[in-house]
């Protein structure tokens, strides 16, 4: 068998995880995050560091990609001509990018002759019909990769192969909701469409993120010098959302233990959760119906109120979730006779990396 680290790497923190595997069998040995050390401190030393002391020996790195553009739809083994191209893709992710980079190359020169590869939120969106992808701006751009791409395609993954080939049959909404957080429409596990758009900034609302905006707000700010582009691109990263309309937290644990006292951050839980409902509604409508529903994510899986209050305004879709199941976080935790089934399922993507990276670098049929 051999030993994958998985590498996800945030703008605060590396999340990791070591799984021994062959083509049919696989165990984690090991799974945590590092944060990111003060000052010039490499986190990637410091994550290294951990495995060594764990006594893991390395036989190939995946690494979790959240931009891929037009080009890379599919996993691929790290070599220069990849991290070439990926380099090309820093003006259009400069919030990722870089620090992926950096991570590969940290990893290259740590762990010589060591495979590496990298795996793309935004390859399993890929195959959503063109109509779900494309924006309504003049035709030239689309050539150029200003395009809808969707992203959380890994955790979306990772929930289509959990619920395997029964599961997933029929039309099936995914919510993947955490401080990043987006909705997907599945036919048969096979993507339809998606809210997030360009950017991982669109779509619903998120712990920092706003989602989608009129861009003529965008445009009235910089247009009367509210911010620069950078305190802008700062604003719409780190300020908005959750913590930008309650000023409190973009973690709904302290936002729901508040709101009773609070009005903004009842607010703010009002307005994820409406948000929320409106595009299960739309994605619901581009589907013709929904037979299954399913919450994940670090919101999705632990926030049993959040839940109940999606589900309970769906009802006319056929979503009811059932109170004593959805307290009890039951694996499924709709009503009985409910005509939608849903559920609430642990993603894991560290895995689908680890997955990834077994048949780029062993494989014998890649």
């Amino acid at each position: 068998m051999k030993r994958i680290l998985s590498i996800d790497r945030g703008s605060s923190s590396i999340k990791y995880a070591v799984d021994a595997m062959d083509e049919s069998h696989e165990q984690r040995l090991l799974e945590g995050a590092i944060d990111r050390p003060p000052g010039n401190d490499d986190p990637v030393a410091a994550l290294l560091a951990v495995v060594r002391e764990h006594d893991v020996d390395i036989d190939a790195v995946g690494h979790r990609l959240v931009y891929g553009g037009s080009d890379h739809v599919e996993p691929a083994r790290v070599d220069d001509d990849l991290l070439a191209s990926l380099s090309t893709l820093v003006p259009i992710d400069p919030l990722h990018m870089p620090d992926a980079l950096a991570t590969i190359r940290a990893v290259e020169a740590a762990l010589p002759g060591v495979p590496q590869a990298v795996c793309f939120d935004t390859a399993f969106h890929r195959r959503m019909p063109d109509v779900a992808q494309r924006l309504p701006l003049p035709r030239e751009l689309w050539s150029e990769g200003v395009r809808r791409y969707g992203f959380h395609g890994l955790s979306y993954e990772s929930i289509v192969r959990r619920l395997g080939e029964e599961g997933v049959r029929g039309r099936m909404i995914v919510a993947h909701l955490g401080n990043g957080a987006s909705l997907a429409a599945m036919r048969d596990g096979k993507p339809v469409d998606t809210t997030m758009g360009f950017t991982p900034t669109g779509g619903i609302m998120m712990g920092t993120r706003p989602g989608d905006l009129d861009p003529g707000v965008l445009l009235y700010l910089l247009r009367e010098g509210r911010y620069s582009p950078a305190e802008l691109d700062h604003v719409l990263a780190y300020r908005s959302g959750l913590l930008g309309v309650s000023q409190i937290s973009a973690d709904v644990r302290p936002l729901l233990d508040r709101r009773a006292g609070d009005a903004a951050a009842a607010e703010a839980i009002e307005l994820f959760v409406y948000l929320a409902k409106k595009g299960i509604g739309g994605l619901a409508a581009v589907l013709g119906g929904i037979d299954t529903l399913v919450f994940t994510g670090g919101i999705g899986e632990h926030a049993a109120a959040i839940r109940a209050e999606i589900a309970g305004g769906l009802g006319h879709l056929g979503i009811t979730c059932d109170a004593e199941r959805n307290t009890a976080g039951a694996p499924i935790i709709s009503a009985e006779r409910a005509t939608v089934v849903v559920r609430v399922i642990a993603t894991n993507e560290n895995l689908m990396v680890a997955r990834h990276t077994w048949a780029v670098c062993f494989s014998s049929r890649e």
